[in-house]
């Protein structure tokens, strides 16, 4: 068995899963901040050198798990490993944030998805040597075809 504390908690301007902008096209631009709990603020050392953070938390309010399923980018059904689905086996979520600044314990953070309260599993920087040219977007790709193609 797998145990882990949250290391924080993320304020955020969403009080719902509703309110997170979804879908085709989604912006994740909202601003919320990471409070890192006093005993973890050594950890922050040097953070503020880095633009942009991978934040590690749970779906604390997520109950059970759908091995496949249509998600609201799509009606065609995929696996639960090929989206962003809270009903995972185990839930874990993963979004990189732009750090804007840090005050002590508290990162403030553009591109929020998470609810207000959320716990924080672990933070690391955001680093990719993969160039852009070489991303794939598998069926979001071709959702978003199917979509420009459908004109809605």
């Amino acid at each position: 068995m797998v145990t882990m504390q949250p290391i924080g908690y993320v304020r955020s301007p969403f009080a719902d899963t509703q309110a997170v902008p979804k879908g085709l096209g989604a912006k994740h631009e909202a601003e919320g901040v990471l409070e890192i709990g006093a005993e973890f603020e050594p950890g922050l050392q040097d953070i503020e050198g880095f633009s942009h953070l991978f934040v590690i938390w749970a779906f604390d309010r997520s109950e059970g798990c759908d091995l496949v399923g249509a998600p609201p980018t799509d009606n065609r059904p995929h696996g639960v490993f090929a989206t962003r689905s809270p009903r995972r086996p185990n839930p874990i979520g993963l979004t990189v944030v732009e750090l804007l600044r840090r005050e002590g314990p508290r990162l403030h953070v553009r591109g929020i998805d998470m609810l207000d309260g959320t716990p924080i599993l672990d933070i690391k920087p955001y680093l990719s040597s993969v160039p852009p040219e070489r991303l794939r977007r598998g069926w979001l790709a071709e959702a978003e075809a199917r979509k420009g193609q459908s004109g809605s």
